[in-house]
């Protein structure tokens, strides 16, 4: 096998349009918001010079994935239609597609109806899926239609009730069983590229969090890259007794061990804060191999 063959089927790395991601080097994903409810950025863009500024900022400090979203997935938060999703999806990704043409774009969406259109559309990169097919049916056989990258989270119940007494026999154990059928469901289909999530703070208490955080390493056993949504969440700012606008130093802190323990996606708000993180924590392997 030539070295290029060798790097296509290494699974560190991920095919975005034509074009390898490779994921030996860890890597920062931007969050746009474009809800009204979001946690901690809900309303702030809504409008499109409100996202033209994020966007911006997003790229200039670095970001090797915008993530988009357009409903939000805060515990108690109400579902939004279809229509509406598409509608508050739509001029987002117009405004980086004619900025930044080249950047690789992921979606936050469980409906298969919406990968399909944003993709097909907006040429968008990867889908970023909560539910991990659970809210749609339709979902596995659509990406492997699609032939994108898939980020499959795993969430205890739904967001409306989610943390409501989350209960797991063994939280790491119960949540590589739960990825294992999800993998082979989707390898049947041809899917390759493939991405897990834990799930910080989807149907978990604080002690499931720290326990999950602590075994991340664990997902190893996948052999296949693995994305940790920390940022800003109540795991950290009820450790640390602040609001989520002032846990920025906490995400850090999480962020450091997430990247310790395997991780090598960061899905943050903080985009210079985490490829700060990220560079400190690869000079420090460079010279600890």
């Amino acid at each position: 096998m030539s070295d290029r063959d060798k790097f296509l089927n290494n699974k560190r790395s991920i095919n975005c349009r034509g074009k390898l991601l490779n994921l030996h080097k860890k890597r920062v994903m931007g969050i746009l918001n474009v809800t009204s409810d979001s946690f901690f950025d809900g309303g702030k863009y809504l409008d499109c010079e409100g996202m033209t500024k994020r966007i911006d900022e997003i790229i200039s400090e670095g970001a090797d994935i915008i993530d988009v979203g357009a409903f939000s997935s805060r515990p108690g938060a109400k579902e939004i239609g279809e229509k509406t999703e598409r509608e508050m999806l739509i001029p987002a990704l117009n405004i980086i597609r004619k900025r930044y043409p080249d950047v690789i774009i992921s979606v936050d969406t469980y409906r298969s109806s919406i990968a399909d259109f944003v993709v097909k559309e907006f040429g968008v990169d990867i889908i970023n899926d909560i539910t991990s097919g659970d809210g749609d049916s339709n979902m596995f056989e659509t990406i492997a239609k699609l032939s994108v990258p898939y980020i499959m989270m795993h969430m205890q119940g739904i967001p409306a009730t989610m943390q409501n007494s989350p209960v797991y026999n063994n939280v790491s154990l119960d949540i590589i069983k739960y990825f294992t059928g999800k993998v082979d469901k989707l390898r049947y289909l041809g899917v390759s590229d493939i991405i897990i999530d834990p799930g910080f703070g989807f149907g978990k208490t604080l002690e499931h969090n720290y326990e999950l955080l602590s075994k991340l390493n664990s997902f190893a056993i996948f052999e296949l890259p693995i994305l940790v949504g920390l940022s800003r969440k109540s795991m950290i700012s009820k450790v640390i007794d602040v609001d989520a606008e002032n846990a920025l130093y906490g995400t850090v802190a999480a962020n450091i061990i997430a990247l310790q323990n395997g991780a090598d996606i960061l899905r943050v708000h903080d985009v210079k804060a985490a490829k700060d993180t990220v560079s400190i924590f690869e000079k420090y392997n460079s010279i600890n191999k």
